[in-house]
């Protein structure tokens, strides 16, 4: 069986200071997946679609590492809450929020998201 990409015109973007910035077209995202995308700040940023469809933006440097790889952690719930947890160290991070679940003195930034 062979499956269509879904095909939309929605853009994925993520609020920096007074505007918006499109990362990507929400086709590029697979639910379950991240991706990362380069700001034009040179900083980089994970981008997840979980199943429900809900979007999702946080940093995508792992704090305990350094290492630029959040977006390819992989995602789960806690409590109800969308996770990410790092390939590296395996600490989870709050999509929603940016809160360390296994450390409440680190986070990650959190970007307000939408499609338009």
């Amino acid at each position: 069986m062979t499956l269509a990409p879904e095909t939309t015109d929605l853009k994925v973007q993520l609020r920096l200071d007074d505007s918006w910035f499109t990362v990507c077209d929400l086709s590029t995202l697979l639910p379950g997946r991240g991706v990362a995308a380069l700001l034009p700040d040179g900083r980089q940023v994970a981008v997840f679609r979980d199943r429900s469809g809900s979007l999702y933006a946080i940093d995508n440097r792992d704090p305990f590492t350094g290492a630029a790889v959040l977006s390819r952690g992989l995602t789960g719930t806690h409590q109800g809450r969308p996770f990410v947890a790092s390939p590296l160290l395996k600490q989870r991070f709050d999509l929603a929020g940016g809160r360390c679940l296994d450390d409440e003195s680190v986070r990650v930034t959190a970007y307000e998201i939408r499609t338009a």
